[in-house]
């Protein structure tokens, strides 16, 4: 999508600092993190939000789930103490990009409820 923000930094139009690439995510530093550890893992693929997801994403799904983030937890260190996945869908779930994305948070204790 031409004015997507995230789609830019999947494309290399616009900067970012990666901590992981493959052919179908990408994973950057937040520019606003939340928490000691916190990156923000996207498809490349343009994907509204997780109800715009079809049966075609279950292997771009798993693959992120199953493998991008378990890699992510032990590369930035945050695997044995644990950490929070969030995605946010829509107005009311706060998404302010409209582009899926899922929030990889740690390197501290995380507090519930999130608000």
């Amino acid at each position: 999508m031409a004015d997507c923000i995230f789609c830019k930094i999947a494309g290399k139009e616009i900067p970012s600092q990666a901590v992981y690439e493959d052919e179908q995510v990408i994973a950057f530093k937040d520019l606003e993190p939340q928490a000691p550890v916190h990156v923000l893992v996207i498809p490349k693929k343009h994907v509204e939000s997780v109800l715009a997801l079809s049966g075609e994403d279950k292997e771009l799904m798993g693959h992120i789930l199953c493998e991008v983030v378990p890699k992510l937890a032990k590369d930035l260190e945050v695997d044995a103490n644990g950490f929070r996945l969030v995605v946010n869908t829509g107005k009311d779930g706060n998404q302010t990009v409209k582009h899926l994305h899922f929030h990889l948070l740690g390197g501290r204790s995380m507090q519930w409820p999130p608000g």
